[in-house]
């Protein structure tokens, strides 16, 4: 078990800390396997709904760990990316629950998860040129495909920060909290898991997919995903539990 980030379970929902306070919560290579480590359980009990990651000591990451670098070190799995994320994401809902910095690789870890809650006080940025480096871990290609291409060229080109209000003014974040973001988080995550878990599933995989499909061809291509949710056992329940003024007890089939 890695002891640089901690999982925790809180009724169907995994909670992901990356635990290295003492340095900012950067990524170094034991955080990475960590991260993928906790992404694969994730997707692999049934029982668990969605995922929060999140960060020690009231920093959600702020980036690689430098020091790791000079040192040879890679904080990116083969197959996932920085992280044991940016490349692969899981089937599953993640969100990230974001308190103080979310910089260079740490904010490419932010824009990795479906979600965003963050605290007001948080801020942002891909700093990377300040160093001579460049947000190679997703933030050049990701970040125009969810915020203004001139804005996300500004963040590249100058490195500055920008604070959570304007975060979700441009809709990078989805809510911002004065209270803990983990608590925020909390909250959308139980919302979700309420839901049936095939449907959820199913409707990431096509909003994420759907991007890079033609026009002539998304309506083919979502027909080919959708049946099987329509003709499952939760499909049946939820219309049963509606009729009879119930919870749905969901089976994720």
């Amino acid at each position: 078990m890695s002891e640089t980030v901690h999982t925790e379970t809180r009724g169907n929902v995994l909670v992901i800390t990356i635990d290295r306070p003492e340095a900012k919560n950067a990524i170094n290579r034991e955080a990475a396997e960590g991260i993928a480590a906790a992404l694969d359980r994730l997707d692999a009990e049934d029982e668990l709904r969605v995922g929060i990651l999140t960060g020690a000591g009231g920093t959600f990451c702020s980036g690689m760990d430098l020091k790791g670098f000079l040192r040879g070190e890679s904080p990116f799995v083969e197959g996932r990316g920085f992280g044991g994320l940016t490349e692969r994401k899981p089937a599953k809902p993640l969100i990230a629950a974001v308190e103080g910095y979310a910089l260079a690789g740490g904010l490419e870890l932010m824009i990795a998860c479906d979600m965003v809650v963050a605290h007001s006080g948080a801020k942002l940025g891909i700093p990377e040129a300040k160093r001579g480096l460049a947000a190679a871990a997703g933030g050049l290609m990701l970040l125009p495909d969810q915020i203004p291409h001139k804005v996300a060229m500004e963040l590249a080109l100058t490195g500055d920060f920008i604070d959570a209000a304007r975060g979700y003014e441009l809709g990078l974040i989805n809510r911002v909290t004065d209270g803990s973001a983990l608590d925020g988080a909390m909250e959308l995550a139980q919302a979700i898991a309420a839901n049936g878990p095939l449907a959820v599933r199913i409707s990431k995989q096509i909003i994420e997919e759907s991007r890079g499909w033609s026009p002539d061809e998304r309506w083919e291509r979502q027909g080919q995903l959708t049946p099987q949710v329509f003709a499952s056992e939760d499909a049946r329940e939820g219309a049963a539990a509606f009729a009879e003024k119930r919870q749905p007890e969901w089976k994720g089939r």
